[in-house]
C-alpha cells in the first residue's frame, strides 16, 4: 500500500512539473502593434503561450526544453486564405480529374499537406475540392498525418457550366446534369439545398464562383455566373449555419452581385473597379488578392500544352492583371486578407506572395499581419492565433532575415512549431 501510495505521489509531481519550452528570440514580430521587438523569451507549455519575457530566461525546472532561435526572426504561424491542397497544377491535371480516384486524391494531399505547414503555414482555408479535404482536416485534427489547421468550403458552389461545375469539359455521354448535392445550384431553391449539402458533407465555410475562371474548360474567365437573388440566399442559409462565404471573382458585375448578396471575401478581384472598392469598404468585404497565381498561369500559359487550348488567352489576359489591381485596391482602403491559390502554383510556394505584395506598395509588416491578425480575425480565431500572446495557441514560426527590411525571407521558414509541437527546426 505504501509503495503504491509513493508512485501516485510521483505521478502527481510529474504531472505538475510538465516540461515547457521555452524559445529564444533574437527578433520578434507583435502582430498587434507591427513593432519588431528584440531579445524575448517565449514560453509554451502544452499547446499554449504562458507568456512573452524580455531577455532569455533561465527554464525553472531541469526537464524544460531551450530553443535558440537568437539568430532569427519569430513571428506567429501564417494563415493562407486560399489554398486547394487536394492537388496541383501539372500537364496532365485535366486528366486526373477522370484518372484519379478518392483514393488517389487523398494520398497526393498528404504530401501537399505537409510542405505547406514546412513552409510556415499552420492554418488555411481550403476553398474547394473534391470533398477529401474533409477527410484530410480530420486526419491532420486527430495528430494521423502532418500538416495544417484547416477551414474547408469542401466542394465550390457553381452554377450548370459555370467555374467549378465538375463536368466541365467532359464528353456529354458523361456531363450528367449535376445539382446542389454535387454543388451545382440553378435558383434559389439550388442555393439553400447546396450549403446544407455542405454543411452535411462536413465543411466550415460556403465558396461560389460568382464568375467564369481562368482554369476551367469555359470561354469566359469574367462573366457573372449567379444572380444576386441566388448569392442572398447562399449567404443567408450560409448565416444560420455559422458559415461565411467566399467568392471566386474575376469580372466586375460578379464582384458587385457577390458583395451586395452578402459574401465576406473576394477571391482574386482582377478586374475591380474604383466603384466596387467602395462597395467592398462600404459592406465590410475583404480582398484575397493570389498575386502568386496569377503570375504563375500567365507564364505557364506560354509553354504548349501546358494548359487546354481554351484556357490560354484566359491565363494571358486575367493573370499579368491581378497586381495591379491589387496594388490599386490597396491604396484605395480595402481590406486585405493574405491568400494564394496554392496548387494553381507548387504547393510551399506561398511566401512569394510577400513579396509581391510589397512590389504592389504594401508595406512589409502590413503584409505580415494580413496573413495573420486580419485572416485570424475572419476565422472567428482572433484570440486564438495570429498573434504571440498569453494564452494563444502556440503556432510560431521563424526565418532568418528581418523581414521588414528583406521581404523575401518569408519564402525560406526555418523553423516551425504549430500547437505546441515542433515540426521543423
Amino acid at each position: 500500500m505504501k509503495t503504491l501510495l509513493r508512485i501516485l505521489i510521483v505521478l502527481c509531481a510529474m504531472s505538475l512539473s510538465a516540461q515547457n519550452t521555452y524559445l529564444y528570440c533574437g527578433k520578434l514580430i507583435d502582430t498587434e502593434s507591427g513593432e519588431v521587438l528584440k531579445e524575448k523569451t517565449i514560453i509554451v507549455s502544452g499547446n499554449k503561450i504562458i507568456s512573452v519575457e524580455n531577455g532569455y530566461i533561465k527554464p525553472k525546472n531541469s526537464e524544460d526544453v531551450t530553443i535558440d532561435l537568437k539568430s532569427k526572426t519569430v513571428m506567429p504561424g501564417l494563415i493562407d486564405m486560399h489554398v486547394h491542397i487536394e492537388g496541383e497544377t501539372n500537364p496532365k491535371s485535366y486528366l486526373e480529374d477522370y484518372t484519379l480516384n478518392d483514393a488517389d486524391v487523398a494520398f497526393n494531399s498528404v504530401n501537399y499537406a505537409k510542405v505547406t505547414l514546412m513552409s510556415g503555414f499552420t492554418t488555411v482555408r481550403d476553398l474547394g475540392g473534391s470533398g477529401v479535404n474533409v477527410a484530410l482536416r480530420n486526419a491532420i485534427n486527430a495528430g494521423k498525418i502532418v500538416g495544417p489547421r484547416i477551414f474547408t468550403a469542401e466542394k465550390a458552389l457553381a452554377t450548370t457550366g459555370g467555374h467549378a461545375d465538375p463536368t466541365n469539359g467532359a464528353k456529354r455521354s458523361i456531363m450528367g446534369n449535376p445539382g446542389p448535392k454535387e454543388g451545382v445550384v440553378n435558383g434559389v431553391e439550388d442555393a439553400k439545398k447546396a450549403v446544407r449539402q455542405r454543411y452535411k458533407n462536413g465543411a466550415d465555410l460556403i465558396k461560389i464562383t460568382a464568375t467564369g475562371g481562368v482554369l476551367s474548360v469555359a470561354k469566359s474567365g469574367q462573366n457573372p455566373q449567379f444572380t444576386v437573388e441566388e448569392i442572398k440566399a447562399i449567404c443567408e442559409t450560409a448565416k444560420d449555419y455559422g458559415f461565411h462565404v467566399a467568392a471566386h471573382a474575376h469580372g466586375d458585375e460578379g464582384m458587385q452581385r457577390a458583395i451586395l448578396g452578402g459574401v465576406k471575401t473576394i477571391e482574386h478581384g482582377t478586374l475591380m473597379s474604383a466603384a466596387t472598392m467602395d462597395l467592398m469598404k462600404k459592406y465590410d468585404v475583404y480582398l484575397v488578392p493570389t498575386i502568386t497565381a496569377g503570375k504563375f498561369v500567365s507564364e505557364k500559359a506560354k509553354i504548349p500544352n501546358y494548359y487546354p487550348d481554351i484556357i490560354v488567352p484566359k491565363a494571358l489576359d486575367i493573370g499579368p492583371k491581378i497586381q495591379d489591381m491589387f496594388g490599386r485596391a490597396y491604396k484605395a482602403g480595402v481590406g486585405i486578407a493574405f491568400g494564394t491559390d496554392a496548387a494553381v502554383f507548387y504547393h510551399g510556394d506561398n511566401g512569394k506572395e510577400f513579396a509581391y505584395m510589397v512590389e504592389a506598395g504594401m508595406p512589409e509588416m502590413e503584409t505580415i499581419q494580413s496573413a495573420t491578425i486580419t485572416n485570424a480575425m475572419l476565422l472567428k480565431m482572433e484570440n486564438e492565433i495570429g498573434q504571440i500572446k498569453a494564452n494563444y495557441i502556440a503556432d510560431i514560426i521563424a526565418v532568418n532575415d528581418d523581414p521588414t527590411k528583406t521581404i523575401s525571407t518569408m519564402e525560406n521558414v526555418t523553423f516551425v512549431m504549430k500547437n505546441g509541437i515542433i515540426y521543423k527546426k
